[in-house]
């Protein structure tokens, strides 16, 4: 179980949602990522060890990154994740 978790808001530069997303699947902290319809492009979710670890993550390698115009995160406090069959 990780030490901490964040679901990340991803706006992207016009048409570049699949090679933003191609680009976040290489991070090992990014566990998911959606391109999806609304204000946001992307949302993704991360997890680490620690809360430092996440921070260094989103600010050395999210924010960092070609093709991203702005992010929200939103760390996890508390969560339960149910199975769909």
């Amino acid at each position: 179980m990780p030490g901490a978790q964040a679901i990340i808001l991803i706006q992207t530069d016009i048409g570049m949602e699949t090679k933003v997303r191609d680009k976040l699947l290489k991070i090992p902290e990014v566990k998911a990522v959606y391109i999806v319809y609304g204000i946001y492009d992307i949302v993704t979710i991360i997890e680490a060890d620690s809360l430092e670890r996440i921070r260094k993550v989103i600010l050395e390698q999210i924010r960092a990154m070609s093709g991203i115009r702005t992010t929200t995160t939103m760390v996890v406090v508390e969560g339960k994740v149910r199975s769909i069959k």
